[in-house]
């Protein structure tokens, strides 16, 4: 596969990957240095999780394994595969001795799924699955007082140190807040369900007043922040036009409901040039290398406007008179014989020699005489006659 060039955005989209991963298994890592620092990596992994969801029963072998990996160097493909075996992402079929064939585990599947969701809203969606969650637990007659305090405690636990983040990016450079704006969408959404968690834990169990407080202001805390971060980004869009800044909903129902004068406005002062094209040297090369080239065209002899009468107009060019000019040469080279061999019936010298072999072979390729040529393997060479090389041939008659 060709290599992509290397720009600004593909190395700040990647550092963006490595920076989620760090820090989802950072409370798992042995030391700083665990955690992958090559993105080919981690679509290594995928690439291998997708080959044994298609595999099925089947399983994969390590041929096939790389094979379906073939795309990345075989360096990073042995390493991959042999962490993921330590760590038993991917195991033997049967615990036995010189087991071929190989399954994948479906926690691995599971946490790259996690991952994949947390880069894409940076945490929204599992917030609000974990919410869902915890507001069944709570209304489970099964649950004790204690599950529901610990609940309330890890909910304010998490939303604490979620709007330290959010003050923290509304105090420092714009660059980073626009960086984590998808942490800013549905959080209206995420904090009402977290209060309608709080009421009921609040309500089944008035003993927990003093956890429900901290959740409360953990709650609190989280919308506060969260609205003064969207408020500096708006602003920030608003001066800056940046058209990525705001979810595909609000420039929809925008483009819906704006008049002409307000859409036109939105792109007032840009101005929208075509890219400029940009080859690669080597290919311009191979396309002008490979371009067709017209053939010149070639002018007409001279001819002389005097009557010619030479050998041409003496010609017979009837169709029997090639096939009987043939046939002659051939019985006369054949004589009474039914073979003889071209080397004692080519002539001194080369222009006779190529006149005669000329003829022979048309000879040969005319189906309708019933003559032939037979090559055979062996080869002479002679510097002191010409041609000084002669294959051995013969001339026979078939019929």
């Amino acid at each position: 596969m060709p290599e992509q060039l290397l720009t600004l955005d593909t190395a700040l989209t990647d550092e963006a990957v490595l920076s989620t991963y760090r820090r989802m298994f950072a409370a798992l890592a042995r030391d700083s240095g665990a955690v992958v620092d090559d993105p080919a990596l981690v679509d290594i992994a995928e690439t291998l999780f997708a080959a044994f969801a298609e595999a099925g029963e089947e399983w994969l072998t390590h041929e096939q394994m790389r094979f379906a990996c073939r795309a990345h160097p075989t360096d990073q493909f042995d390493n991959r595969l042999r962490v993921l075996k330590g760590l038993g992402a991917i195991r033997e079929v049967f615990p036995k001795p010189n087991q071929l064939r190989y399954r994948a585990s479906f926690t691995s599947v599971v946490g790259l799924m996690f991952i994949r969701r947390m880069m894409d809203d940076g945490g929204q969606s599992e917030m609000h699955r974990l919410l869902a969650l915890e507001d069944l637990n709570v209304a489970d007659p099964r649950t004790t007082m204690d599950e529901a305090r610990q609940s309330a405690a890890n909910l304010a636990r998490a939303f604490r140190l979620w709007a330290l983040e959010l003050i923290t990016l509304t105090t420092g450079t714009i660059e980073e807040l626009r960086e984590q704006a998808p942490k800013l969408w549905g959080t209206e959404e995420i904090a009402h369900r977290a209060q309608s968690l709080h009421g009921t834990i609040l309500t089944r169990w008035p003993e927990l007043d003093r956890s429900c407080t901290d959740l409360r202001a953990a709650i609190y805390s989280y919308s506060d922040a969260s609205r003064r971060a969207a408020g500096r980004l708006a602003d920030s869009a608003g001066m800056t036009r940046n058209l990525t800044l705001l979810p595909t909903e609000a420039w929809r129902t925008f483009a819906q409901t704006a008049s002409k004068e307000r859409l036109a406005a939105v792109l007032d002062g840009f101005v929208f040039d075509a890219p400029a094209p940009w080859h690669d040297p080597a290919a311009i090369a191979r396309a002008v290398d490979e371009a067709p080239r017209p053939t010149p065209a070639q002018p007409t002899p001279p001819r002389s406007a005097l009557p010619d009468p030479g050998p041409g107009d003496s010609l017979d060019s009837s169709p029997t008179a090639a096939v009987e000019r043939l046939t002659e040469l051939a019985e006369t080279l054949l004589g009474p014989s039914s073979r003889v061999a071209l080397a004692d019936v080519l002539g001194p010298d080369w222009p006779s020699a190529r006149r005669l072999l000329a003829d022979l072979t048309t000879v040969d390729l005319r189906p309708e005489l019933p003559y032939r040529l037979a090559w055979s393997g062996d080869l002479t060479i002679d510097p002191a006659r010409e041609p000084a090389w002669l294959s051995h041939g013969y001339l026979e008659r078939t019929r």
